[in-house]
């Protein structure tokens, strides 16, 4: 596949009129209610190209989560934003829309009419419905996660929790994906693979998992857009950068710091700027 080039990924200055979105265009909070919260890429995506968001805030009392996918229609020519991605966006036909749960996020394959259907991905149900794209038993051992051709580096793909007494712990578990999609740290991503002469396939990765082709069949003939819908319980999200090619110095810092300190906590007492300090403890 040809090598994707690193692209600083942002928010569309056109959003949801709850939306405030942070100076860095990175960073987008629904400020009232529990919709109006669509948001788009600034940029369309390249495939194989994903765009990762970080749950951020919460918000309690509201029934859903985040919704996320993609759309052929350019954000700048929007008169208005659609109130909601489902139905709104979705019933036009030029958008598909994913929505996030707690549980049965997976999407699993229906040989008898060629469909697709969410599932727990259970191995036995997935096995009897011909669904190959298993969970392996060296999760999260490889560096990449491979989606049909495209190679994703795993280092962003999986959140970290705050740092803590508890973190070390917390962290063992977001490895494992053992915490809800929903939860706060949590690291969602959408991206498309080429299928065909204008064609592709939509698939939804949550920490560092690939939930299956969630569209397919997707005309690719149109610039496609990120959607991000921060919906109901989601109050906060924020974009993740993700490098393709070598590592950036930072990150090779961040690296070389993680591997010789025992706990996070610990970072707080080396003598460097906040900034990378930060950057060490949350990423």
């Amino acid at each position: 596949m040809e090598a994707i080039p690193d692209q600083f990924m942002e928010f569309h200055p056109i959003h949801g009129v709850n939306v405030s979105l942070d100076l860095s265009g990175t960073r987008a909070t629904r400020v009232e209610s529990f919709a109006n919260g669509v948001c788009f890429s600034k940029h369309p995506l390249k495939p194989g190209e994903i765009f990762l968001i970080e749950i951020e805030e919460k918000e309690v009392g509201w029934c859903g989560n985040l919704r996320v996918g993609l759309t052929s229609r350019d954000p700048g020519n929007l008169d208005v934003v659609p109130e909601y991605s489902i139905p709104d966006l979705t019933d036009s036909g030029d958008s598909w829309v994913f929505a996030i749960t707690r549980n049965h996020n997976k999407v699993v394959e229906d040989p008898g009419d060629g469909g697709q259907r969410l599932g727990r991905g259970e191995p036995g149900e997935e096995a009897a419905e011909g669904y190959h794209n298993l969970k392996p038993q060296t999760f999260f051992t490889d560096s990449h996660l491979y989606i049909d051709n495209v190679r994703i580096p795993r280092d962003k793909l999986v959140g970290r929790s705050r740092p803590g007494r508890y973190s070390h712990i917390l962290d063992d578990l977001y490895k494992t994906n053992a915490l809800p999609p929903t939860a706060r740290r949590s690291r969602i991503g959408v991206l498309y693979t080429q299928r065909g002469p204008g064609l592709a396939d939509m698939h939804v990765v949550i920490n560092g998992e690939d939930m299956g082709a969630s569209a397919k069949g997707i005309p690719s003939i149109q610039p496609l857009h990120a959607v991000v819908d921060v919906f109901a319980a989601t109050k906060c999200v924020r974009i993740v950068q993700v490098e393709y090619g070598f590592s950036s110095l930072q990150t090779l810092c961040r690296k070389a710091i993680q591997k010789h300190i025992v706990h996070r906590m610990a970072i707080d007492w080396l003598e460097l700027p906040e900034a990378m300090k930060h950057y060490c403890k949350y990423e």
